[in-house]
């Protein structure tokens, strides 16, 4: 299944532009070398620290989150912020060392030490941050956003409306200076920092209503809102921000090389690949439309329903269920291609159609039975004491995040007193996945759990609509 259900100097950005500013215009393939390291490792004192063109390793700070470094779903490290990075490496023959931190002001403390060659964490270029360190090359252009519940009324649309409501932000990010500048200009802001949530969860907060508004880098919003479409952007508070990369402070001979790679050939392509694989497929997120569900049951659904029903007598697994994932997948297209090269009716990666035989995924037939077993597979590997429906909807989430992940987020859920047979209590457990109180403590790491638990909703809403074409 794909990763699709499924992250920014003025003159630096010259010739990265796009149309559209809130789209990030990020880097590259994921074509990290398995040689290298996904975990903290120890550095050595910054007055030892060996320049990469000594020693052909790039130390580099970063940290997880869906716009910088994490895991998929088969354990294989992805994100903007990773394949950039990689791509650099790559042009100069160096492997990429990472060290893994669990917020901002960690990333800048490691730059601080001299601990790491490069700091690629998303972070904002700030005035104040240039002072401490060496700027690198920026790569994205992102707007920071005040986003709170689309139903809160009255909804701030103006500073001015900002003191009615509560803000949480996360501490020692660019949003801190944004918000105390907007508060030496109109009075009655005030605002929380909160250093032990990520920027992620505090918008998954106000989209479960427990905290009114956050603040937010434009990216992070885009891909957010494809979860929690209850997530309404209040206001811009910024323009044109950058993001880009880091270096300790007296770092200009490799901030130099960075940036002369940004600029070229090699670079650009590589920040137009990573718009396209991570954010031009996004778009804005649309409340499940039922008229076009119900239309589609009317004029596609007829020409795949035999197949899913044949699935079910070769795999168990119920018709109506598989048409539901394949709705959520594709549209019932069974030519659909994402910009992550996942395709077909179920959307099956290319590793997962060759571990199942099927040759061709946009073949409609061989996709639908290859989908259903792999389903099958992932129903089968969990515990048979799990009852149902809780069993279904834990390999719905497999099917989705990966079984490590799912595997992490029972075992957390055993630490936390919680019954890992239990969806209900799922659901609680695996968006903690994404958050650095507790992944960090996992065998996988960073996940973004939020997105099984929406995915299995939805197909959970498609089949109960779905579900009468099956009598």
């Amino acid at each position: 299944r794909s990763d699709w259900s499924s992250d920014v100097c003025s003159s630096d950005l010259m010739t990265h532009a796009l149309k559209g500013a809130l789209l990030p215009l990020i880097a590259i393939m994921a074509g990290c070398s398995q040689g290298e390291s996904e975990t903290a490792s120890t550095h050595k004192p910054a007055e030892q620290l060996a320049p990469p063109q000594e020693t052909g390793v790039l130390e580099v700070a970063t940290r997880n989150g869906a716009t910088t470094y994490y895991l998929d779903r088969h354990q294989n490290p992805i994100g903007p912020e990773f394949s950039l990075v990689s791509r650099f490496a790559e042009s100069k023959g160096w492997t990429v060392n990472w060290t893994m931190h669990d917020s901002t002001a960690e990333v800048l403390q490691a730059l601080e030490a001299g601990n790491t060659h490069l700091a690629a964490a998303g972070l904002t270029h700030l005035p104040s941050r240039t002072e401490r360190f060496t700027r690198g090359p920026a790569h994205t252009e992102i707007t920071e956003q005040l986003v709170c519940h689309r139903d809160m009324r009255p909804m701030p649309r103006k500073p001015e409306s900002m003191p009615e409501v509560s803000i949480a932000v996360t501490a020692d990010s660019s949003y801190v200076e944004t918000l105390n500048k907007l508060a030496s200009e109109h009075e009655g802001i005030t605002f929380a920092e909160d250093d032990s949530r990520t920027t992620e969860v505090l918008l998954s907060e106000v989209a479960e209503q427990d905290i009114d508004c956050t603040v937010a880098d434009s990216n992070i919003v885009q891909v957010m809102r494809r979860h929690f479409p209850h997530l309404e952007v209040a206001m811009n508070l910024t323009q044109g921000n950058n993001l880009g990369w880091y270096l300790p402070a007296g770092s200009d001979d490799l901030a130099g090389t960075t940036r002369e790679w940004m600029n070229s050939t090699d670079g650009d392509e590589a920040i137009g690949y990573i718009e396209s694989r991570y954010y031009a497929y996004i778009g804005e997120f649309d409340f499940v439309d039922l008229r076009a569900l119900n239309r589609r049951i009317d004029e596609r659904l007829p020409n795949f329903i035999d197949r899913f029903a044949e699935a079910e007598t070769t795999t168990g697994m119920p018709a109506d269920l598989l048409a539901a994932l394949s709705y959520q997948e594709s549209h019932w297209d069974p030519a659909a291609v994402s910009p992550t090269g996942v395709r077909g009716i179920m959307m099956l990666t290319r590793n997962t159609a060759e571990s199942l035989g099927v040759m061709d995924r946009l073949d409609p037939v061989a996709a639908i039975d290859g989908g259903a077993r792999y389903l099958a597979d992932r129903h089968r590997r969990l515990p048979e004491t799990i009852p149902e429906p809780d069993r279904t909807f834990l390999a719905l989430a497999s099917y989705n995040i990966g079984r490590g992940h799912l595997l992490d987020a029972r075992q957390l859920a055993r630490e936390l007193g919680k019954n890992p047979d239990s969806w209900d209590d799922m659901k609680e457990v695996l968006p903690l996945k994404a958050d650095k109180r507790y992944y960090p403590s996992t065998r996988y790491g960073y996940a973004r759990g939020y997105e099984p638990v929406h995915y299995v909703q939805r197909i959970r809403n498609y089949r109960d609509v779905i579900s009468s074409a099956f009598d």
